[in-house]
């Protein structure tokens, strides 16, 4: 009996050995950030949580391309697989790391080149999202939070020049080069804000906004998510913070309907779903920071990120320690970068050299405007 009992408990252990070596070797749910430069004792301890999947990175966590390698190097050596590492890195006011990488301008003056020359336009988008990407993986990070394929209605201040274009078509042509772009340098393009945030005005970092058109209206904020969808262009997609009430009562992010019925089931979207920050304004109507993340998820998101509240990311953190998505960490996984050209031999590249003079270049000539 007692050498019974000693395999019995053999057993047990073997099999919580298993559990936590499952739990090392998958990336949960959460994507958070940091304070500052360099990793805390109390940031190594978070990250290493199983219900973190991913860091995202802003300004404040930039001194220079040298400290920023080392961050992301230590990052990285925290756990296998290593958690993903994501900045906003649209272009335009919409970049965080200055100093050191090439102001790539907002996307709005790709779609005006597009209008002036169509074969120069689709260029223009892909050669910035190969120079986004570029740029980004020479330190090691893993996607940056682009491209936004939200329609340039005119009303939404959020958005404004980071739309590329107002017409459905045009964004899907040239969402599509971007990502291709980006695709050839090693990073996985994140399409947002699905279903599309160009139409309301409100802000979704400080309130909730709400869409009322019609389903056939929203159809044309989708058709860009059609195109990269079909083309296999991107591996993500991130959600909106908007309530579309002639459709569904809940905000998008939460919402069923937009993400198992419209985006995977009527588009055949197979790849990650990002929830936007749930720290935002629009989200504070919908329980305390871990029940969003747990509705987010029941949705259908595959992670949430929550920016700039460290201890509502540790109450998201906690609550969603037992948490596993076995399709979601097949997802996720998928958005680990795949090419590091080290950043001296970025530098030397011709094709480096040509981009950044181009974009440089951009500054000092007259927009192109349409008459109206």
């Amino acid at each position: 009996p007692a050498h019974g009992t000693c395999r019995i408990d053999c057993r047990i252990r073997q099999i919580l050995k298993a559990r936590d070596e499952a739990q090392r070797m998958s990336l949960g749910p959460v994507m958070l950030d940091i304070e500052g430069l360099t990793l805390s004792p109390a940031d190594r301890d978070l990250l290493r949580e199983p219900a973190v999947g991913g860091l995202i990175l802003f300004t404040r966590n930039y001194a220079s391309v040298e400290q920023l390698a080392d961050l992301v190097a230590e990052v990285r050596a925290l756990r296998s697989p290593p958690l993903l590492i994501a900045v906003d890195h649209e272009g335009g006011r919409v970049q965080r790391f200055r100093e050191g990488f090439t102001a790539v301008p907002p996307m709005q003056r790709v779609g005006r080149e597009f209008d002036r020359d169509e074969k120069a336009g689709l260029q223009a988008a892909r050669d910035a999202g190969w120079l986004i990407g570029s740029e980004l993986r020479a330190v090691g990070i893993d996607h940056a939070f682009a491209p936004c394929v939200d329609l340039d209605w005119g009303v939404s201040e959020v958005i404004g020049a980071r739309a590329f274009h107002r017409d459905p078509g045009v964004v899907a042509d040239l969402a599509d080069e971007f990502a291709r772009g980006m695709r050839s340098a090693g990073m996985a393009a994140v399409a947002k804000h699905f279903p599309g945030h160009g139409a309301v005005i409100a802000d979704s970092h400080l309130q909730l906004p709400r869409d009322r058109r019609d389903y056939g209206m929203i159809l044309d904020d989708m058709r860009p998510y059609e195109r990269l969808v079909s083309n296999g262009s991107i591996a993500a997609v991130m959600t909106a913070h908007i309530v579309y009430e002639q459709v569904d009562e809940l905000p998008a992010s939460f919402s069923a309907y937009w993400i198992e019925q419209e985006l995977r089931a009527r588009l055949g979207f197979g790849g990650a779903v990002f929830c936007d920050d749930l720290s935002m304004k629009a989200t504070s109507g919908y329980g305390t920071i871990g029940e969003r993340a747990r509705l987010a998820l029941e949705a259908g998101c595959d992670m949430a990120l929550i920016c700039n509240d460290r201890d509502a990311a540790q109450e998201a953190v906690d609550r969603l320690a037992a948490y596993s998505n076995p399709l979601s960490l097949v997802r996720l996984a998928r958005l680990h970068g795949t090419r590091h050209t080290p950043r001296e031999s970025l530098l030397a590249d011709e094709k480096w050299q040509t981009i950044n003079a181009r974009f440089r270049h951009w500054d000092e000539r007259p927009e192109f405007h349409l008459d109206a």
